[in-house]
């Protein structure tokens, strides 16, 4: 099911938000928002709750996810663990977004998303077969074409676990398919659920490879996404290089709204077991 931009438009206003505000903030901004989010199917979290089984049998789930979504105005999204294509094909309709879908060697594909025009896209560039051990959960690259020039983004959830041997085939395999991007010095992300912490082996190559970690540039606190109860760990990150990590403005979690479970309320439920990764990019000159 699909809705108008006015019934979306009504519905952002029951959340609190006017369509001419929104139009409004539309216009003025220069700023590049980008959200990292895992979110666990789009089934809500811990999904055995009464309410949250409610809520994904009756197909609520996609609208709850794009409305807290439409909050905080994004211009790029990165779903790991992405719901079925229909359903985000949906929330990108309900945000007036264009989106491509990158194939799980698994069961866990990735969408991205972006109100700019993705003009290419390419599911696991290795540049040769994937190896069947590795990237079974996702990785894409696309190519956002903003007003100030395009923008590579790599979109990633990499191996679960405590032992770090794949992740670490992983992230070697993405760096040296990054390379030539990297050397030529392109504004790129890398944003999504990476299953690491930041006193891992494989945090210290992205960042010796020229990587900068957006919240460890601007953030405060320990920037904490797992679980969205009791936050534990920090594994979603939202990364750049080049031009655009000269610009970052903010980057927290989002611990806060729908997207947190309210531990003194039994019934309550938070849309993923993640935590959503927000960060701002001032305009690039």
């Amino acid at each position: 099911m699909t809705i108008s931009r006015r019934q979306f438009c009504a519905a952002l206003a029951a959340a609190g938000i006017s369509a001419t505000a929104l139009s409004a903030a539309e216009e003025k901004r220069e700023a590049l928002r980008v959200i990292a989010y895992n979110v666990y199917v789009c089934k809500g979290w811990p999904d055995d709750r009464p309410l949250a089984k409610t809520a994904s049998k009756s197909g609520q789930m996609t609208r709850r996810t794009a409305m807290e979504l439409a909050l905080y105005e994004p211009d790029v999204i990165n779903f790991s663990e992405s719901p079925s294509e229909e359903m985000a094909k949906e929330i990108a309709g309900y945000l007036g977004m264009n989106h491509v879908r990158f194939p799980s060697g698994g069961n866990w594909p990735g969408t991205l998303l972006s109100r700019y025009e993705i003009v290419d896209a390419v599911n696991c560039p290795l540049g040769y077969p994937r190896p069947k051990e590795l990237f079974t959960r996702h990785w894409g690259k696309g190519t956002i074409k903003l007003p100030s020039g395009d923008l590579i983004v790599h979109s990633a959830h990499l191996m679960p676990g405590p032992d770090p041997a794949v992740r670490l085939k992983e992230v070697k395999a993405m760096l040296t398919s990054m390379k030539e991007d990297l050397d030529a010095g392109r504004s790129m992300l890398l944003i999504g659920d990476l299953n690491h912490g930041p006193d891992c082996e494989e945090y210290k190559m992205w960042i010796d490879a020229g990587w900068v970690d957006t919240f460890a540039k601007v953030g405060e606190g320990d920037g904490l996404t797992i679980k969205a109860d009791t936050p534990q760990y920090r594994i979603d990150f939202v990364m750049a290089t080049g031009p655009i990590a000269k610009t970052i403005t903010e980057s927290r979690p989002l611990f806060e709204g729908a997207f947190r479970v309210n531990t003194a309320d039994s019934n309550s439920f938070a849309l993923s077991d993640h935590l959503p990764q927000l960060a701002t990019f001032g305009e690039m000159k």
